[in-house]
């Protein structure tokens, strides 16, 4: 049966750019059941509305088969091979030299202390008669 179509889902040009870049099936065991355009539109779908894995509307497939497809992709390193290969091409589509030359590296996500290493970390109190919770937290 056919769904409406969500305003994430790829189309048919996106889809036969990131169909090749995907793994095989696995030779033996059970046939896929589900394709995997329908698994990219609810990764998509759920990377855009942020919900939660068992959120996902019914019209996709199972939640758990998408985490599944999610997840392996993750650990075989079908996502980075994704990224590695389209963003080049996405940047000369826009004019842009495909290799990059610089990076920039945000403040906030680099953090750092003036000290830094042993001397930047604080020792636990080692007091007796305390429970361990409060021996645990620094009040200076």
């Amino acid at each position: 049966m056919a769904r409406l179509a969500y305003p994430t889902d790829l189309t048919d040009a996106q889809w036969a750019l990131l169909a090749p870049l995907l793994p095989p099936p696995q030779p033996g065991g059970r046939p896929r059941t589900v394709h995997l355009r329908e698994i990219l539109n609810a990764i998509f779908y759920l990377l855009r509305a942020g919900g939660a894995w068992r959120l996902l509307p019914h019209d996709f497939p199972p939640w758990g088969t998408v985490h599944y497809y999610f997840r392996q992709w993750r650990l075989n390193g079908t996502w980075a091979r994704i990224h590695e290969t389209r963003r080049p091409q996405g940047r000369a589509a826009a004019g842009r030299d495909p290799t990059p030359s610089a990076a920039i590296i945000d403040s906030h996500t680099v953090k750092t202390t003036e000290k830094g290493g042993r001397g930047a970390m604080m020792a636990g109190s080692s007091s007796r008669g305390v429970s361990a919770l409060s021996s645990s937290i620094s009040w200076g």
